[in-house]
């Protein structure tokens, strides 16, 4: 097939050279009609651009900066952080380099200083995990008089600004998570919703995963007794022993927790000894949770993929910073059920980096 060039475009559309090439690169001022017939005529002639060769014409160089939690601190936030690596190597030959900045979990006032020492050095992009909902609408105000793009993941915020949100449903996931705890438990069980180390009233993710849960129950299920517990020095098993000692005396009913983050395997690693079976759900692919999962201790994972929400995040800004391309507002990513039948799928098959041409 011939190559699809400039000049072909033109011709065929009546106009110069010069007006199609401010149409591909968006700059300078086109008439809105003259622009979209010129538009449809590259798709109807199956044009692309030749991002690599534009790029190196312009020599523009372009920084992405990624604004999450420390993975040091939760190891969690290693496989978001290892999708930014994937797209990093897909994108490198075309001028855009990244710059890490991670912030305390535990530590609004760290993730303050982060994000406006990000902010300081311009960034032409900004790909942030929100944990702090009231701080990062803070933060996208100020991005958004800066002009600055910015794609969220792991945590969906109400906000028009962000150019796309990529993640799970958090509501669906606590639904989810309702469905597969319910499994085997008598009409009079005792369900334990447990936050291990975030307060879930500033983490939007935490409450819409609990709604999700807490209405999977009232639904199908209304007298299941469903409670929730916040326990915040889960890196002391003592106390994280002696706290579950105490729901367990509490509740003597229960039946089920479920862990809104990461740390399944904490709760394992502090669960008293003598206690009865308890049906564990839990989420992602950590090395220690899928250690449990095979031997029987949590029932369920569900994997939010991490290394995607990095990856499309990426390459998501990737496609608006050099590209031009428009980008979905929403993409939710699917939850998968991980038990011991198939958790070796998920471990042997990564995300299949994308072309770029």
């Amino acid at each position: 097939m011939k190559k699809v060039t400039i000049k072909d475009i033109a011709l065929k559309a009546g106009v110069s050279i010069g007006t199609v090439d401010r149409v591909i690169h968006n700059r300078g001022k086109v008439n809105k009609n003259v622009s979209k017939r010129v538009t449809d005529i590259m798709n109807e002639l199956g044009y692309r651009k030749n991002i690599l060769a534009s790029t190196l014409a312009f020599n523009k160089k372009r920084t992405i900066a990624t604004i999450l939690p420390d993975p040091k601190i939760d190891p969690y936030w290693g496989q978001p952080d290892l999708g930014i690596n994937q797209g990093q190597d897909a994108v490198r030959d075309f001028g855009i380099q990244i710059k890490k900045y991670w912030f305390n979990l535990f530590d609004v006032e760290t993730f303050i200083d982060t994000y406006k020492k990000a902010i300081d050095e311009k960034p032409d992009a900004i790909l942030l995990a929100p944990i702090f909902a009231k701080e990062s609408k803070n933060l996208l105000k100020i991005a958004k008089q800066k002009k600055i793009p910015i794609i969220l993941i792991n945590t969906h915020l109400e906000d028009d600004y962000p150019l796309s949100y990529i993640g799970q449903d958090s509501y669906q996931s606590g639904y989810l998570g309702g469905r597969l705890i319910r499994f085997g438990l008598k009409k009079k069980a005792q369900v334990m919703i447990l936050n291990l180390g975030e307060r879930s009233k500033n983490a939007k993710h935490l409450l819409r995963k609990e709604q999700g849960f807490k209405d999977f129950f009232i639904k199908n299920a209304p007298k299941i007794e469903v409670f929730t517990a916040n326990f915040f020095d889960f890196d002391n098993p003592k106390k994280l022993n002696s706290f579950l000692e105490q729901k367990l005396q509490e509740y003597p009913n229960l039946a089920g927790i479920y862990i809104t983050t990461s740390r399944a395997y904490k709760v394992i690693d502090a669960f008293p000894k003598h206690s009865k079976k308890i049906k564990i759900v839990g989420f992602d692919l950590l090395e220690q949770n899928v250690d449990y999962l095979v031997q029987n201790k949590i029932s369920f994972l569900i994997n939010q993929h991490p290394v995607e929400q990095g990856y499309k995040g990426i390459m998501g800004l990737f496609k608006h910073l050099v590209m031009k391309e428009p980008i979905e507002k929403t993409q939710y990513l699917p939850l998968d059920i991980v038990v011991i039948e198939n958790y070796k799928f998920y471990l042997e098959n990564k995300q299949p980096v994308e072309m770029i041409r």
